[in-house]
C-alpha cells in the first residue's frame, strides 16, 4: 500500500524525511537505485553540469533530439510551478499519477536510508526513465558533480557548461576547487565537452588523469552568432545554423556546447542538420528573460549568482527604454549576493528586496542593506514578500517603465503566483 496518494503528500513528507536540506554523497542513493534497478540503463544518457547554461542547454539537446525524432527524457531542476517539470517524457511533464508510483517504488526500495527531497526526485526520475526507456536521457546536474545524486549514473557523454562562483558553501572558494567538483561526471574515455571560457585546470587535470576525449570551445570547436545566424566551426567543418530562439548572446556558448555534443552522438543518434536547425528555432525555457509585454513591461528571469546576473544586465543594456527599471529581487542566502547585485546595478533605477520563502532564502531586510551600500545609490524598499513586491512594483510603475523579476526561481516563481 502506498504512503500516501496524492502528489502534495508526498512532496510534504520529503521534505520532512532527511535532516538537512543538502546533503552530498552518492552511498545511500546509490544503495537505493540498486534496489530499484540492476545493470545498464536501456537509454544513452548525457551528463550536463555547470556554474550557468545547463537548463538552456538540456531545453536545447531536447529540442533537437525530439526534432530529429528520437524519444527523450529530461530531469532538471528546481522547478517554477509544478514539480512535474523537472520530468520530462517527449518535452511533456510526466503525470502525477506516474510520480506518485515512481515515488512509491522509491519508498519502498530505500527501506530505513534516509533521502533528501532532491535525492528522492532523482531516484523516482530515474526510475521513470528506466521504464519509458527513451532513446536518450538528458541529466541535469542540481549542485556541483562529483557527489550529487544524478552522477550515480555513469554517463555516455558529459557537458559542462561553463564555470562561475555559486554554492561556494559547498563547492570550494574558487573557480579551480568549483572545477574539480564539476569534473567529477567525466568518465575514463567517456567524450566530454567543455563550453564555458577560461577552463580551470583542475578539469583539464581530471580529463587527461581518466583518458577523457575533451572538446574545448575555443580550441577544439567555435561558435560565434552574427546577425543572420550561428557560426559552427567542429570537426566536420563550418555549417550555419539559426540563432537558438533563447535571448541572449550567452545562448551562443551554450548553444556551441550543445553542438559539440551531438558531434559524439553515436551515428543512429546524431540529428541531421534541418532537425538542429528547427530545435535551435523551436526551443522554450520558461523564466530566461520572459517577457509579458505591456505598459509597464514585465521581464522575469531566473539568474542568481554574478555570472547570470551579468548576463542579464548585458540583455537589459541592449534594448532602447525610455522609462526606469524597477527590479524586484528575492535571493538565497548561500549565494554570492553582493557580486551578483553589483553586476546587476548599472541597469536598474529602484530595487524592491524582497525574500522568496523557504529556509535558504535572505532575508528582505539584509538584502536592501546590501543593495544600499552599492555605488549607484538607486532608491531601496523592502518588501514582505514577492506577492508585496510585485503589488508595489505596479503602483510605482509608469507606462513606460519595465519591471525586472530576478533572484531565484523561488523569486520568479512567486511573481507569476502573484499574477505576474
Amino acid at each position: 500500500m502506498p504512503r500516501f496518494a496524492s502528489l502534495d503528500a508526498w512532496l510534504r513528507w520529503q521534505e520532512t524525511l532527511h535532516p538537512a536540506e543538502i546533503e552530498l554523497g552518492l552511498d545511500r542513493v546509490r544503495a537505493v537505485w540498486q534496489r530499484l534497478h540492476a545493470g545498464p540503463p536501456p537509454f544513452f544518457t548525457i551528463t550536463v553540469a555547470g556554474t550557468n547554461g545547463k537548463g538552456s542547454s538540456v531545453a536545447m539537446l531536447e529540442a533537437i533530439l525530439r526534432a530529429a525524432g528520437h524519444a527523450t527524457g529530461a530531469y532538471t531542476s528546481p522547478h517554477l510551478l509544478r514539480y512535474s517539470e523537472r520530468i520530462r517524457i517527449a518535452g511533456e511533464p510526466v503525470g502525477d499519477t506516474e510520480l506518485v508510483a515512481a515515488f512509491a517504488r522509491v519508498d519502498a526500495a530505500r527501506g530505513e536510508v534516509p533521502l533528501t527531497y532532491f535525492e528522492f526526485g532523482t531516484l523516482a526520475a530515474l526510475d521513470i526513465f528506466w521504464r519509458q526507456a527513451p532513446a536518450v536521457a538528458l541529466l541535469e546536474v542540481g549542485l556541483g558533480g562529483r557527489l550529487d545524486a544524478v552522477n550515480m549514473l555513469d554517463p555516455d557523454i558529459a557537458l559542462i557548461t561553463g564555470i562561475g562562483l555559486d554554492h561556494t558553501d559547498w563547492l570550494g572558494p574558487d573557480r579551480e576547487a568549483i572545477g574539480a567538483e564539476k569534473a567529477g561526471i567525466l568518465r575514463p574515455a567517456c567524450p566530454a565537452v567543455f563550453a564555458g571560457d577560461d577552463m580551470p585546470a583542475s578539469i583539464a587535470a581530471r580529463a587527461a588523469e581518466l583518458g577523457v576525449p575533451l572538446a574545448v570551445a575555443g580550441r577544439d570547436y567555435a561558435c560565434r552568432c552574427e546577425a543572420g545566424g550561428l557560426i559552427w566551426q567542429g570537426r566536420e567543418g563550418e555549417r550555419r545554423h539559426p540563432l537558438p530562439a533563447l535571448p541572449g548572446r550567452h545562448q551562443c556558448a551554450n548553444a556551441g556546447g550543445v553542438l559539440a555534443v551531438l558531434e559524439h552522438l553515436p551515428p543512429s543518434l546524431r540529428p541531421a542538420a534541418d532537425a538542429i536547425d528547427r530545435g535551435l528555432r523551436e526551443v522554450r525555457l520558461p523564466g530566461r528573460f520572459t517577457r509579458r509585454p505591456g505598459r509597464p513591461e514585465w521581464i522575469l528571469d531566473v539568474a542568481h549568482n554574478p555570472d547570470g546576473m551579468g548576463a542579464l544586465a548585458s540583455l537589459l543594456a541592449q534594448e532602447a527604454h525610455a522609462g526606469r527599471t524597477l527590479a524586484i529581487v528575492g535571493m538565497l542566502r548561500d549565494k554570492a549576493v553582493a557580486e551578483a547585485m553589483q553586476a546587476l546595478a548599472p541597469q536598474v533605477d529602484h530595487w524592491l528586496a524582497c525574500a522568496p520563502g523557504g529556509s535558504r532564502a535572505l532575508p528582505a531586510a539584509e538584502l536592501a542593506r546590501m543593495l544600499g551600500g552599492l555605488d549607484r545609490g538607486a532608491p531601496v524598499e523592502t518588501c514582505a514578500d514577492v506577492a508585496a513586491a510585485v503589488a508595489r512594483a505596479r503602483a510605482l510603475a509608469g507606462p513606460d517603465d519595465r519591471v525586472l523579476i530576478c533572484g531565484s526561481f523561488l523569486t520568479v516563481a512567486g511573481a507569476m503566483a502573484a499574477g505576474v
